[in-house]
């Protein structure tokens, strides 16, 4: 059933004949037919229900946890993922432009896109010359290399030190940033120190390997890269969990090693136990373990533990042990690789693949939505031209200017002036208005409006305010439509009593 040394088995079934007699080839060719019935029935169809079950039940149970109703309409999910991604952000103050003339246009320079595209194209070029590296390659083409990486270091040296230079202190409250620095220093250490650092450390190649993470920003950038970015937020989505499935599965081999080495520390090395895989040690027994969950070899290693007289020896002395014997136990072996491969094969490595085809299904359930992770960190982001000082506020002024420099779908291209009064945004006194009550007009828009949907808005609300005080402070005295309002009644007044006047 899983597949390791069923073939064997299938040419022996296949070549046996009666008791006492000797086999003979294909003698019994109609287990042919009994094997391919048995894999596509106890395997393929039997183990993969096994995993569904295993995947359905985590699955409710994930949605019980999460707190997401999960009788909620389509169109109230998409307005709930709208909102927990709406929630989770706010805000942040850019990093200032120095005032010295050549810090600025270092600064403008180091923080144009085309800039972080160079740099990922030298990283990738980088990553070629290091593909091109050989182990038997000739001091000619080892010295070419040589010189080539260090180019490269310069190039990333220079990028970073601009970038220090332009960004000052804030250069380090980026953590990609702090990242790059660390790889740069790790470079130039091994370009001089090599020879040290390969003798008592690790290779200076992986610093090099290292930096490659960097191509991940690159993703971002690009907007054909949607899948990819799809894929690589399901597996940073699935990190934390993971991590929990790992400590899961350390904990049953740990339980298991320990019962091996109790049972099985002097059974006789043969087969798939060697000085190397045995249940000597616990460290001897956590690599058996290992081998086992991934289904290799386990065959291999419970054959010794079948053996008994006079298959082994009942008398063999173990020097600094009072234990006799390299027999096994075959019942409790038996038990032992059943029990722990349908614990560990068939329930806990399929955690794994819940866990990921879970957050794949989310990932890509938020990617198609209308609004994305990338639409509100797009939206913050200019946000921040509009608010320097991060108050959180724009003023009305600056409203329609603000909403035609957004994006798709958030934009609002104009003219859009009657379109923005209509919204009947809050505004607050110096004629200003709050950046989560704009986002929340805007998802209006591109979600449509819905009365079902108020209560959910206001508890998004709350979230977002419990996080961003600074809204509380500041009562709403108006609104665009009111604004708009007062203004015509205005006029309308001013001409009835200026045409009064001119009666007179």
């Amino acid at each position: 059933a899983t597949f390791k040394g069923w073939m064997d088995i299938m040419y022996a079934a296949v070549d046996s004949r009666k008791q006492e007699e000797q086999p003979k080839y294909e003698d019994n060719i109609y287990m042919y037919i009994y094997f391919v019935i048995f894999i596509i029935f106890g395997s393929f169809f039997t183990l993969n229900l096994f995993i569904g079950v295993i995947i359905d039940n985590f699955n409710q149970q994930k949605k019980k946890m999460s707190g997401q109703d999960i009788f909620m309409t389509e169109e109230q999910k998409k307005y709930y993922n709208a909102m927990k991604k709406l929630g989770s952000k706010k805000p942040q103050k850019p990093i200032p432009r120095p005032l010295n003339r050549i810090q600025g246009a270092v600064f403008d320079f180091v923080t144009q896109q085309a800039f972080d595209i160079v740099i990922m194209m030298l990283i990738c070029l980088n990553m070629v010359t290091m593909m091109v590296e050989t182990d038997t390659q000739s001091k000619q083409m080892e010295d070419i290399l040589y010189w080539i990486n260090l180019v490269f270091v310069i190039f990333f040296t220079c990028e970073c030190v601009l970038k220090m230079f332009a960004l000052r202190h804030y250069y380090f409250t980026i953590g990609w940033n702090i990242f790059d620095f660390v790889v740069v220093i790790l470079s130039i250490v091994g370009m001089f120190l090599a020879e040290i650092i390969e003798k008592y450390f690790v290779s200076p190649t992986l610093f090099r390997v290292i930096r490659l993470a960097r191509i991940g920003r690159i993703l971002r950038l690009i907007k054909g890269a949607k899948g990819i970015r799809t894929l690589l937020f399901a597996l940073m989505m699935s990190l934390p969990a993971l991590f929990n499935i790992g400590l899961l599965l350390f904990l049953v081999m740990f339980i298991f090693s320990i019962f091996g080495m109790s049972n099985f520390a002097y059974v006789k090395h043969e087969a798939g136990i060697d000085d190397m895989f045995n249940f000597e040690t616990f460290g001897n027994s956590m690599i058996c373990l290992f081998q086992i969950t991934t289904s290799a070899g386990w065959d291999g290693l419970l054959l010794p533990i079948l053996n008994r007289p006079p298959d082994c020896d009942l008398d063999k002395e173990h020097p600094g042990s009072g234990f006799k014997g390299d027999c096994g136990n075959p019942s409790v072996g038996i038990f032992f690789f059943v029990s722990y491969i349908i614990i560990s094969f068939l329930i806990v490595v399929n955690m794994y693949i819940a866990i990921i085809l879970e957050n794949f299904s989310v990932a890509t359930e938020e990617s198609a939505d209308p609004l994305s992770e990338d639409d509100f960190e797009t939206f913050y982001e200019i946000w921040e031209k509009f608010d320097p000082d991060a108050t959180q506020f724009i003023e009305y002024s600056k409203l329609a200017d603000f909403a035609d420099a957004l994006e798709h779908p958030l934009r609002v291209p104009k003219p859009n002036t009657i379109e923005l009064i209509a919204m009947d945004l809050p505004m607050v006194s110096g004629d200003r208005i709050h950046c989560l009550d704009i986002l929340f007009a805007f998802t209006k828009r591109v979600l449509g409006d819905s009365g079902e949907l108020d209560i959910l808005r206001q508890q998004m609300e709350e979230r977002f305010v419990a996080s961003n005080p600074s809204k509380v402070s500041y009562e709403p005295i108006t609104t665009t439509l009111r604004r708009k309002q007062e203004e015509v009644s205005a006029v309308v007044i001013q001409r009835a009593y200026r045409a009064r006047l001119a009666r007179r």
